[in-house]
């Protein structure tokens, strides 16, 4: 007997829901496939993004403070420009107005000063310490006074050996009335002993050395160089120049001693002029420029000069 199978209307048969439950399995594995071969190429692309080295912006730093160096004139090789040296106003047209005024020498230095006071007859090395001696003497001492000293001391033959074989007392008697005399006594024989012995009775040939001596400052040392020596060492600041040079306005700032003055003097001044200007303005301190009541009325300054507008 043959057996029927009866199948309801509406539903597949059970071998091809089987096959397409299959189908759809597969269809999912492919689709799953394809989406992790997706996910892995899009990870490779972001990965290689990450691992790939950034561009430096440190080249840009660089040419910024290359161009800025140029910018402030500060390339290599190229010197910046010197700050203008300052200068006192007016200086030129009152050194030359001096100068016409000093044109006569016919001051007491121009006569009787150091320049005056040694034998041009004598040894170089004899004169040499004449001009020493009559710069120790000169020491707050008018220049008739010094001249007059040295004159006495030469007619007892002034070398290093007649003074050294002289007493005090002596000597203190034919310098007299030089200022400060009892201690110039004092210096003289201690510096004569210090040339006979270390440098042959002669004296230094340096500013350095020469100060060293008892009783020689820097203005004597600039001037024993400028006259024995024939070197211009620097500026010789006495009192004159000094006083001078302050109611000029020739320094920056008022100074408050020679030496300073000489060293303010010699930032600004021409070389060239150093040697001359001890002799100018000394001889116009001691005739126009006063410490005491100054001659403005007489002086070609007068108008140019800042001391003479306040009196």
């Amino acid at each position: 007997m043959l057996g029927l199978v009866v199948q309801r209307p509406g539903r597949p048969p059970a071998a091809m829901c089987a096959a397409a439950r299959g189908g759809r399995a597969a269809a999912r594995r492919l689709s799953a496939a394809a989406a992790g071969a997706g996910g892995a190429a899009g990870a490779s692309r972001v990965g290689g993004a990450a691992g790939a080295p950034k561009r430096s912006r440190r080249g840009k730093s660089i040419t910024i403070a290359y161009e800025s160096a140029q910018g402030d004139g500060a390339e290599e090789g190229v010197p910046k420009p010197k700050r203008p040296k300052w200068e006192p106003r007016h200086w030129q047209q009152q050194l030359e107005r001096i100068r016409e005024m000093r044109s006569s020498r016919d001051a007491p230095v121009d006569h009787m000063g150091v320049q005056k006071c040694y034998d041009s007859s004598v040894p170089p090395q004899v004169m040499r310490y004449q001009v020493l001696l009559s710069l120790m003497l000169s020491s707050q001492t008018k220049d008739e006074v010094t001249s007059a000293a040295m004159s006495r001391l030469r007619q007892r033959g002034l070398t290093v050996d007649s003074i050294l074989q002289m007493d005090d007392a002596t000597l203190g008697q034919i310098i007299y009335p030089v200022g400060f005399w009892r201690n110039k006594v004092k210096y003289i024989k201690q510096t004569t002993a210090i040339l006979k012995q270390k440098y042959g009775g002669d004296i230094p040939s340096t500013v350095e050395e020469l100060v060293k001596l008892p009783g020689v400052g820097p203005k004597m040392a600039h001037l024993a160089m400028h006259i024995a020596w024939n070197s211009v060492s620097g500026i010789s600041v006495d009192t004159h120049v000094h006083r001078i040079t302050n109611r000029l306005k020739w320094v920056k700032k008022e100074t408050k001693s020679p030496e300073e003055t000489r060293v303010a003097l010699e930032d600004w001044l021409p070389r060239d002029l150093w040697r001359d200007i001890n002799w100018l303005l000394v001889g116009f301190g001691q005739q126009t420029c006063l410490p005491v009541n100054p001659r403005c009325r007489e002086c070609l300054n007068q108008d140019i000069c800042p001391a003479a507008k306040r009196r």
